[in-house]
């Protein structure tokens, strides 16, 4: 299974739609927070029509909109904070925060852990867990846009950039 990993999008339509077209052929996507705007949500669930995990991060300046426009596409599973769920034959979670993130890694309850918040990609292995930041797509902080494709068969980590 191939699983495209985003996080920190900021508004950035023409970076987030350069992304989606490169992950037509993946199997899922997964969404690590600050989507910003509730017409992000519009554009993932109109161009994107595998399922779509998301949480909130700490710049989604309208949570309600976001989670209201959420419910119009079947294949988007919103949680405000915290995601936990098994796709692929493997434990996730997903939370927007690095800091929360680390705990969760070191508990080693999960498969994968996927994170972002401070705009670093990283990516590796504790223990049985691996985790994954993809960085940002937004490129705003680092000058760097990028996402992740997984390959939860072989684990390997594909980062794409797009700056």
């Amino acid at each position: 299974m191939k699983i495209a990993i985003f996080s920190d999008i900021h508004d950035a339509l023409p970076l987030l739609k350069t992304a989606l077209a490169q992950i037509r052929e993946t199997d899922a996507l997964i969404c690590c927070g600050d989507l910003c705007s509730p017409f992000v949500i519009k554009i993932l669930g109109e161009s994107y029509s595998q399922p779509i995990y998301c949480v909130l991060g700490n710049n989604d300046g309208d949570p309600y909109l976001i989670s209201e426009r959420a419910k119009a596409f079947a294949q988007i599973q919103l949680t405000p904070v915290f995601a936990d769920f098994s796709l692929g034959g493997k434990r996730i979670a997903v939370i927007h925060y690095d800091s929360i993130a680390r705990p969760l890694i070191a508990s080693g309850w999960y498969d994968l852990v996927c994170f972002g918040h401070n705009h670093t990609y990283e990516a590796g292995r504790q223990g049985k867990t691996q985790y994954i930041n993809p960085g940002e797509l937004s490129g705003v902080l680092t000058g760097q846009a990028t996402f992740v494709i997984l390959d939860t068969e072989t684990g390997s980590v594909e980062k794409r950039n797009l700056s």
